[in-house]
């Protein structure tokens, strides 16, 4: 009778804890997803500013004539092909 009354708790609370063990590992993957996908926006976000600044830099150097159309032409072109 003991053994039945003792089951008939600690199997409920067993899987209760499973399932709000599997819950947080859930919530953690979802949370892990979401950072990644955050950071990667940032990184494109970022690597277009620089990129725009660069050519910003090269096309001011065009007008002042430091560079030829020739240099900014394949300057232009290394920095579109990273």
């Amino acid at each position: 009778m003991e053994k039945i009354i003792f089951l008939g708790l600690i199997i409920p609370i067993l899987i209760f804890v499973v399932y709000l063990g599997g819950r947080a590992i859930m919530t953690g993957f979802s949370a892990k997803n979401s950072n990644q996908s955050n950071l990667e926006n940032e990184n494109s976000l970022e690597d277009t500013k620089n990129l725009t600044s660069e050519l910003n830099k090269l096309n001011e150097l065009l007008k002042n004539g430091v560079l030829t159309e020739e240099e900014f032409d394949k300057a232009k072109k290394k920095i579109l092909d990273n």
